[in-house]
């Protein structure tokens, strides 16, 4: 795959947007002529991520369907930075906001269709329990994975997102996205070049489809394997708290968790977050945490497994935004 990623002028050596920049862009945004989503400037985005922490969005785009999106972003200049949001399962918004404009992916790109050969379409926004429940009913399987990754499809085909032994790149054909100045392009899931955790889409690409195989299967069995993968997630993760899914990447020959267990980290706190004592590979906001103090916690983790055990952890979760 060959895409070069925009030249990202907002940014200074230290994270920061240079004088001029952000005001410049938005006075090009307005007016948006013929653009039918809806445009918010200075968007609260803690509501928006499981952790319930974080700045604000400069802009936050919500487009009416594909041709809209494309419109969009063909108008932004050049470099303006761009981040698709889904669930917000896996992220810590950082306490400054994120420059530039954030894309959320709502109803028009949530469906979830199912083609000849025990294939599903699915959009960009769909959840991975959509695209499970779709796949049950229809009696297509192999998706049942997908049942525990609590994210959207454009999630986790740029994560590689994977629970239960697989992950999507056992079952991504293509994906399609809409680069920065509004360019669709197909991919084939080769062209992702996917890895643990990682896929080589570049920043601001912004998955709106993707196609999965799977095959057939009794909708009973796929219903109870799915049961089980969210009976298990239930037993073992705190799922009823303002968490953010797993921290940290599981090292080669080890298990997140159990580094982080063996180095005394359980129930570690700093202000209002802590790591949590019934899976240590989560952190949670105990009620009025900010996100350098959940940053800061995974960090002293980070720290304090390495001097124990010589392994320095992976974050997991992505940490965008202005310090």
């Amino acid at each position: 795959m060959s895409m070069r990623q925009p030249e990202n002028r907002w940014f200074t050596d230290d994270g920061t947007a240079p004088t001029g920049a952000v005001e410049g862009v938005i006075r090009s945004l307005v007016p948006m002529d013929g653009i039918r989503g809806k445009v918010t400037q200075d968007a609260p985005l803690a509501k928006l991520v499981w952790f319930k922490t974080g700045g604000n969005a400069d802009w936050l785009f919500e487009p009416a369907d594909m041709a809209d999106l494309r419109e969009f972003l063909e108008r932004l200049p050049a470099g303006t930075p761009l981040m698709a949001l889904g669930l917000g399962s896996n992220m810590i918004i950082r306490d400054g906001g994120v420059p530039g404009v954030v894309i959320k992916l709502g109803k028009p790109f949530s469906r979830v269709d199912v083609l000849d050969g025990h294939q599903l379409l699915c959009g960009g926004g769909a959840s991975g329990i959509l695209v499970s429940s779709t796949a049950r009913d229809a009696g297509v399987a192999g998706l049942e994975f997908l049942r525990g990754i609590p994210g959207t499809v454009g999630g986790f085909v740029r994560m590689n997102g994977g629970a239960y032994g697989r992950e999507v790149a056992d079952v991504l054909i293509e994906c399609e996205v809409v680069l920065p100045g509004g360019e669709m392009v197909l991919l084939p899931a080769a062209d992702l070049q996917y890895s643990y955790r990682h896929s080589a889409l570049p920043d601001g690409a912004v998955v709106v489809s993707a196609r999965f195989q799977g095959m057939a299967g009794d909708p009973v069995e796929i219903g109870a394997e799915m049961d089980r993968i969210a009976a298990a997630r239930e037993e073992s993760q705190p799922l009823r708290t303002k968490t953010g899914g797993s921290t940290f990447k599981n090292p080669d020959g080890h298990k997140a968790w159990q580094l982080v267990d063996a180095a005394g980290c359980r129930g570690l706190t700093m202000g209002g977050a802590q790591v949590s004592e019934k899976h240590t590979n989560f952190l949670i906001n105990t009620g009025d945490a900010t996100s350098a103090d959940i940053e800061g916690l995974g960090e002293e983790v980070r720290r304090r497994v390495y001097q124990h055990s010589g392994v320095m952890l992976e974050w997991e979760i992505q940490r965008v935004g202005r310090p």
